[in-house]
C-alpha cells in the first residue's frame, strides 16, 4: 500500500458528498479516487478501482450502508450517519468508525488515523495464513504463494499454487475474502479468475503477465491480464 489511503465516497445526497469530498481533499493521508452518490452503481464499478477505504453513509434509498458493507469482503469501511442507531451494526461489521453528521474534520481525521493503524498493523504482522482446505486446515507462509485461481469444479473454492508449484483447495473463499487476508501491496487480481503474487512477474504488456517461474515444459507461467482489472494491476506494479 502507498502512503496514502486511496478511498471511494458513498453519499446518496449530493450536498453531503459535495461536503465529505472537500473535507477528505483537505486530508493529506487520502487520496480520493471517485464519489458515488448511488449504491447499486457503486457496487456495479468498484471493482475498476484500486482503493483501500470506503467511506459511506449509511441511510439511502433502496440499499444502505450497511447492505453495501456487506457485499463489500476486503476493504475498510467508515460510516458516517445523521443517525446514532446503526453503531452496533457498524461494529458488528468491523468497520474502521463510525462518524456522527455533521461531520468535523477533526472527526473525521481521527477516523483516517484509525484506518492507517489498522493497514500498518495488518502490513507489519501478517506472515502467515490460516486456512480451510480440502485437506483440512493449513497454516500457510504467504511468501510461498505464487498465485490463486478459481477452482474449475466450483468458484466458490480456490486453487491455491506454491512456488514449488504444489496447490491445494481453499474451500469456500471469495477472492475478496481471501485477498483480504494478503498484503494489497504484494498481490493482485489480474482477471476473474485469477490473482498473482506481484514478485513473480517477470514481463507484462497491455493482456498478458509472464512470470518468473517455469512449468515443467521449460516455459514459463503466462496469465491473461484483463480490462477491468488491468488499472489496479498498472498501479501496484509501479509502487
Amino acid at each position: 500500500m502507498s502512503t496514502k489511503l486511496k478511498c471511494l465516497l458513498l453519499d446518496d445526497e449530493l450536498p453531503g458528498l459535495t461536503y465529505l469530498k472537500m473535507l477528505c481533499e483537505q486530508i493529506p493521508e487520502l487520496e480520493v479516487i471517485k464519489a458515488f452518490n448511488n449504491p447499486e452503481t457503486f457496487l456495479a464499478e468498484c471493482n475498476k478501482y484500486d482503493f483501500d477505504l470506503l467511506i459511506s453513509d449509511i441511510e439511502m434509498p433502496g440499499m444502505n450502508g450497511l447492505q453495501v458493507a456487506n457485499l463489500l469482503e476486503g476493504k475498510a469501511i467508515i460510516f458516517t450517519t445523521a443517525y446514532k442507531d446503526f453503531a452496533a451494526e457498524a461494529y458488528d461489521l468491523d468497520a474502521v468508525d463510525y462518524v456522527v453528521k455533521p461531520i468535523k474534520k477533526e472527526r473525521l481525521q481521527q477516523a483516517i488515523q484509525k484506518a492507517l493503524k489498522r493497514f500498518e498493523t495488518t502490513k507489519t504482522t501478517r506472515k502467515h495464513l490460516q486456512l480451510n482446505t480440502d485437506k483440512g486446515k493449513t497454516i500457510l507462509s504467504i511468501d510461498q504463494i505464487f498465485f490463486i485461481k478459481s477452482a474449475e469444479t466450483d468458484s466458490r473454492d480456490k486453487v491455491i499454487y506454491l512456488q514449488d508449484l504444489t496447490n491445494f483447495v481453499a474451500k469456500n473463499y471469495s477472492f475478496d475474502k481471501l485477498l483480504k487476508q494478503l498484503p494489497a501491496e504484494e498481490f493482485c487480481r489480474i482477471n476473474k479468475k485469477e490473482a498473482l503474487a506481484i514478485k513473480n512477474i517477470q514481463f507484462y504488456s497491455h493482456d498478458e503477465i509472464t512470470a518468473n517461474v517455469m512449468m515443467a515444459n521449460g516455459k514459463p507461467f503466462s496469465f491473461g491480464l484483463s480490462e477491468s482489472y488491468r488499472p489496479e494491476f498498472v498501479e501496484k506494479v509501479k509502487l
